[in-house]
């Protein structure tokens, strides 16, 4: 199998607001809209994307229908002081204060309407017993 694409898809009773949440904080753009499905794109890296569908919808098979739960997503960013800097100022619940963290990330949590977690991380290097888990060509510098 070669995998040409990748991406998360939260499954919501509130398709329309959610894909307004990560397109006015997280910078998404909306590249299709059925109403029940949404696709989204990051305005910043068309590498990443990812999607919304009503959680109750016939294309889901029965005993998979329900919301987003359980799910954490990460956005690695370049600047997390900035990110963290503009979604406290549009008051968003901060749940993990931004800290570095010894394994080797500078993050912070919030959330999105549905409850799914979002980590804004920017790697830094690892301090202590963390060094070793690496593997030597992927420490962040």
């Amino acid at each position: 199998m070669k995998t040409t694409s990748y991406y998360p898809v939260i499954m919501t009773g509130d398709v329309a607001g959610t894909a307004a949440f990560y397109i006015e904080h997280f910078r998404f753009e909306s590249l299709f809209d059925s109403g029940w499905y949404v696709h989204l794109r990051s305005t910043e890296d068309k590498r990443v994307n990812l999607a919304i569908v009503d959680g109750d919808h016939e294309t889901i098979p029965e005993q998979g229908r329900g919301r987003a739960a359980g799910l954490l997503i990460n956005f690695e960013v370049n600047d997390v002081d900035a990110v963290h800097e503009r979604l406290v100022a549009a008051g968003l619940p901060i749940l993990r204060s931004l800290r570095d963290e010894a394994f080797g990330q500078r993050h912070f949590i919030v959330g999105d309407p549905n409850g799914v977690l979002i980590d804004v991380i920017k790697p830094i290097p690892p301090t202590g017993e963390f060094v070793a888990l690496y593997s030597p060509d992927v420490v962040p510098a």
